[in-house]
């Protein structure tokens, strides 16, 4: 995306970018401003990333067009002048944070790899049969009787207990499996759990939180609902 969202805050891209108004903020962008709030000053920030000073000063000109104040500078004078991050600057740098870390954590994530063919096309969605049944999920360029290969992410996955499971017209998640916990692998915060699906031998991975794994009471053995919505998944041309 490339407006403002609704809340007008910078709108990001999947590549730990944000734009606005066509200028993209990127990861250089970021250790810009890190730099200044570190050094307090732009000539210091630009001297320890390598840069000249006014290729700096552009840049931040370039991108204070679009986002905003983000730096504050002040000349010399009794208190010898000097640069730091406003708050709109630490807004922005904390959200590409945000985004970069959400980023990493989606990378890291297990995925389950079903193997099908094309049975429906719909605009941008289709329709694959595997082995666990036909699922819906993004595609490009597929066409009925294609072979492909459905990816689902481990961090797309939502989990619920088999006895309370919302009716299908009450949820955006079209992709619905019954299944039963096979493993719970804990870690501090998150656990990967990993679900088999009924009457087949695939297992979906799931990451939840370790609060919800113990509300859900997780353990091997426990039935329960996989779904994730078409839009959170793709198929595409096997490798």
């Amino acid at each position: 995306m490339t407006d403002e969202d609704p809340e007008g805050e910078p709108a990001a891209t999947a590549r730990a970018t944000l734009r606005r108004s066509g200028i993209a903020f990127d990861a250089d962008d970021a250790a810009l401003l890190r730099a200044v709030a570190a050094e307090g000053s732009v000539a210091g920030a630009a001297a320890t990333l390598g840069r000249s000073r006014a290729r700096a000063l552009a840049r931040l000109e370039t991108l204070e067009g679009a986002f905003g104040s983000l730096v504050e500078r002040t000349r010399g004078g009794a208190g010898g002048g000097g640069s730091r991050l406003t708050d709109r600057g630490e807004a922005v740098l904390a959200r590409f944070d945000r985004l970069e870390r959400g980023l990493l954590l989606s990378a890291r994530a297990p995925e389950t790899a079903l193997d099908g063919e094309v049975v429906d096309v719909d605009g941008e969605l289709a329709s694959v049969a595997t082995v666990i049944g036909d699922v819906r999920a993004l595609h490009d360029g597929l066409r009925p009787g294609d072979a492909a290969q459905v990816r689902v992410g481990a961090d797309a996955v939502t989990l619920q207990g088999a006895d309370a499971t919302p009716a299908a017209d009450e949820t955006s998640a079209r992709n619905r499996f019954s299944g039963t916990v096979a493993a719970v692998e804990r870690g501090e915060t998150v656990a990967t759990v990993r679900v088999r699906v009924a009457e087949t031998d695939v297992t979906l991975a799931a990451l939840v939180t370790v609060a919800s794994a113990d509300r859900l009471a997780l353990e091997p053995g426990r039935g329960v609902t996989v779904s994730w919505k078409a839009t959170a998944t793709a198929a595409v041309a096997p490798p």
